[in-house]
């Protein structure tokens, strides 16, 4: 078989050169096209260069290397290009559903692909003939590309082909692993970059550039805890944390406690046009008997785990910029939480999830969080009902009250809801309930049936809050349910279209709670209606059950509620703290650190021994 000779006309190191110049040229321009931002924009290419070519760099750094390996520059720059195009495909996927651009912690869901989430990421996907009749036409551009186009230079150049391929791939390497030597180009001095913003920092400086100087910039952000100003903020408020609790009523028994996230659920209310809807009567009538209020989270139509997170542990993640999959992130053998506080009181403790158990890598998290038992997906019946694309809610309140003793020790279930999961554009069991839902005028076609399948959803979210209530209000056992809202549901076009009533963006609104008592359904006092953040969830929850002697969580009942409003999903419009919220924010920011790090008993122990030995040696001179 011939092998095609170099390509004729380019014979003369000039003219291949030339070529080569030719297709970066045609590269950045269609790149800054591409990306869509006002910063790398082709015309920019005149007016400040360094934005379009610093955006199109690593995309070029790879078509040099497939040139070198191919020898077939056009082929080499169409595929660079399409491989970029997946990257921007995926931006816009996440920008329609989320809200927010991607960040360099998203690519750590490639690894959970195979462990249930391309099951739950392919509904996102587009859909249509349209998209496999491009895919199609692209493959074969490539292969014809890579069949008739003629090489560029010899297959044999002693050895320059080997030496200009292994400098470009670790130059491209070296990109792509986040060395800080490129902190000279990529930064906000040079670029553009606002840190609080990838919106905006991916607007002016493009997609890539964004991602590299986040990669950069989380890598430079993990500061050393101040524990001089933890230490200080502890001694303020040290008589507040030893003032002896009440004691448990003689006899009295721990709660059985059950905690059920519930995925999306928000109240309808806060958007206009639902003013004054009533599609979660459940939450409403519960209200009245509970602690519940709006709930800042730390996370807008996706990233569960986010606050999952926070309410299992009582950290906050505004304390941990480089943290954005915990789950995936934190590989600490033992990580303090609710769970392991419960456990020193005797709690027998579960989670609970009608999902794939590897998803979110959560088998090896719980284990590391405390939890005793997982009852995943494969533990639930083989019946267990779904109700769209995911289980149904039913089935989970099912298996809570089968997994509920009647005898034994306290038990702690935390129950993980799956039904109302985006996407909202597969069809529910029940389609003439879903069509019966009224929405807003302005809301019409894909956005209203999409609007009405969320609501729907949410309906049976709250009916099972409802049941589960009800059924544990006629066991003897003592208990309490916290339900909550993990955050909003991506519908980002009918918020849009609807507004808030707040007026504020949909990246600032928050969820919902509830902490309701079975047994002792009150009438709430003007104390019991609060705004709150996912982290202080677990303190307010100790509080309740009586169990006050976990010092780091009563910390976060006295300096949290300053504190909540902080919570948003990443991208959201700042909030400034004034001068007392920054400094103990500061400094619960280093509590935080040192809590995970597992140095935070010794600070407290300190303060402990300092605080007695005072004691002593006063009484002492008395």
């Amino acid at each position: 078989m011939n092998l095609p000779s170099p390509m004729p006309g380019l014979n003369t190191p000039v003219a291949r050169c030339t070529a080569v110049l030719l297709l970066m040229l045609a590269f950045v321009l269609l790149t800054g096209l591409l990306d869509g931002g006002v910063g790398v924009a082709p015309l920019q290419l005149l007016a400040q260069p360094r934005f379009p070519l610093a955006n199109a760099g690593p995309g070029l750094l790879l078509a040099g290397v497939l040139l070198v390996l191919t020898r077939r520059a056009l082929f080499a720059f169409v595929l660079a290009f399409a491989l970029q195009g997946v990257v921007y495909v995926t931006n816009a996927l996440k920008v329609a559903n989320l809200g927010t651009p991607l960040l360099p912690a998203d690519f750590r869901i490639v690894g959970q692909l195979r462990r249930g989430g391309m099951h739950l990421l392919s509904g996102y996907l587009p859909q249509g003939a349209w998209i496999y009749l491009a895919l199609g036409a692209g493959l074969l551009l490539l292969l014809a590309l890579w069949r008739f186009e003629p090489p560029l230079f010899p297959r044999r150049t002693r050895g320059k082909r080997v030496l200009s391929g292994a400098a470009l791939m670790l130059i491209l390497g070296s990109v792509l692993a986040g060395s800080p030597a490129w902190g000279g180009i990529y930064n906000g001095r040079v670029l553009w970059m606002e840190p609080w913003s990838a919106a905006a920092t991916s607007n002016h400086s493009g997609l890539v550039s964004s991602l590299i100087m986040f990669r950069l910039q989380f890598a430079q952000s993990r500061s050393k805890p101040d524990r001089l100003a933890a230490q200080q903020l502890i001694d303020r408020l040290d008589t507040q944390l030893r003032h002896p609790a009440p004691p448990l009523t003689p006899g009295a028994q721990l709660p059985d406690i059950v905690v059920v996230q519930s995925e999306s659920f928000f109240d309808p209310r806060i958007m206009r046009g639902f003013e004054h809807s009533n599609l979660t009567p459940n939450l409403r009538r519960l209200a009245a008997h509970g602690a519940s209020g709006k709930l800042h989270v730390p996370t807008f139509g996706g990233g569960t785990i986010r606050t999952e997170f926070e309410v299992l542990t009582g950290l906050s993640l505004r304390y941990f910029d480089d943290v954005h999959f915990p789950y995936l992130q934190i590989n600490d053998k033992q990580v303090p939480s609710l769970v392991r506080t419960l456990n020193a009181h005797g709690y027998a403790t579960m989670a609970l999830h009608g999902n794939d158990p590897a998803f979110w890598n959560r088998t090896s998290a719980f284990k590391a969080l405390g939890f005793e038992r997982f009852v995943s997906q494969a533990a639930f019946p083989a019946n267990a009902p779904n109700d769209g694309k995911y289980m149904a809610d039913s089935a989970m309140t099912d298996e809570i009250i089968t997994q509920l003793k009647d005898h034994g020790p306290p038990q702690f279930i935390f129950a993980i809801s799956i039904e109302a999961h985006g996407p909202y554009d597969v069809e529910p069991a029940n389609r003439a309930q879903r069509d019966a839902i009224a929405v807003p005028a302005g809301i019409t076609g894909k956005d209203r049936r999409e609007l009405q399948t969320y609501l729907y959803h949410l309906q049976h979210a709250d009916a099972e809050l409802g049941r589960l209530v009800t059924y544990l209000a006629q066991r003897r056992r003592p208990s309490l349910v916290l339900f909550y809202g993990d955050h909003l549901p991506a519908l980002s076009n009918s918020y849009h279209i609807t507004g808030f009533v707040d007026g504020q963006d949909m990246l600032r609104q928050a969820s919902v709670w509830i902490l309701v008592d079975p047994h002792r359904q009150t009438v709430p006092t003007p104390a019991t209606l609060q705004a709150t953040a996912s982290w202080l969830l677990p303190g307010k929850l100790l509080e309740q059950a009586g169990i006050h002697d976990a010092a780091y969580f009563a910390l976060t009942e006295l300096v949290g509620p300053q504190l909540a409003a902080l919570t948003a999903a990443p991208g959201a419009p700042s909030s400034l703290p004034d001068n007392r919220q920054e400094a103990d924010d500061h400094a619960m920011a280093s509590i935080s650190q040192l809590r995970l790090a597992g140095k935070l008993d010794q600070l407290l122990l300190r303060t402990h021994v300092a605080t007695r030995t005072t004691a002593l040696s006063t009484a002492a001179t008395h």
